[in-house]
């Protein structure tokens, strides 16, 4: 059945005729506070498609990265190209500000640009090998959730009861401070003025090919992909203010 389901899938996306898989297009070390701008495109991974194995098996990091990711972009820049005001902002102020965007296309930018910033957040911070943080990262966590196992525990649970589509995530302030939050479709906290440290993508194109209903194997095997290098470069970045996505 599990074959025949990703036999079908790669029917329908036109993948049985692309690129290996077990390749990306190879980006150099991203820069966490480097702000993205219009025209928006799909980062580069840092890493191949299968980097994330056994946790993100190679088909679905793809799918994701070049399809879903890329339908948010495209949605983002059609819904932008009338609007010359709006493409001089950079994301995050962007989204920020969406009581500034048109009615007409509010909702639009709200969805797309929200993916767009989780999806470029969500690329950072994999691509890893798991265990557990150090350094400033490792204090911060045990300051405010008194460890790491507690830390994952209580994340776990958070994403366990997002309803239907969404993400769970550590936020940090400019003091350093770490909390949990959870939110729902592709709603950002840069919505809010947060700023996301690092985050799970919730929504069933991120896992359902290899786990299928199975969310709850899915979050336990996603600490094992985690790079706590890429993490600690946008925490450092939160605390000089100057992370941009």
């Amino acid at each position: 059945m599990v074959d025949l389901f990703r036999r079908s899938l790669l029917i329908a996306t036109g993948l049985l005729a692309a690129r290996p898989l077990l390749h990306a297009s190879i980006a150099a070390e991203i820069d966490p506070a480097a702000p993205l701008v219009y025209p928006y495109a799909v980062p580069p991974l840092t890493y191949g498609y299968n980097a994330n194995e056994p946790a993100i098996d190679t088909l679905t990091m793809q799918i994701h990265h070049d399809k879903h990711h890329a339908a948010y972009v495209s949605n983002l820049n059609a819904a932008l190209k009338d609007y010359p005001d709006l493409q001089t902002r950079p994301l995050a102020d962007l989204i920020a500000r969406l009581s500034e965007v048109p009615d007409a296309i509010r909702t639009t930018v709200r969805n797309n640009a929200g993916g767009h910033a989780n999806h470029t957040m969500f690329w950072q911070i994999l691509g890893g090998k798991g265990g557990q943080p150090d350094g400033e990262v490792k204090a911060a966590i045990e300051r405010d959730f008194g460890s790491f196992d507690r830390l994952r525990a209580d994340f776990n649970q958070s994403a366990l009861k997002v309803f239907g589509s969404g993400w769970a995530m550590i936020l940090v302030d400019r003091d350093g401070r770490l909390s949990l939050a959870a939110r729902p479709n592709q709603d950002s906290p840069w919505m809010e003025g947060k700023a996301p440290l690092f985050g799970n993508d919730l929504w069933e194109h991120a896992y359902y090919l290899k786990y299928q209903n199975r969310r709850a194997d899915y979050v336990a095997a996603w600490w094992s992909a985690l790079n706590w290098k890429a993490i600690a470069a946008r925490y450092a970045a939160a605390r000089a203010a100057t992370l941009a996505i």
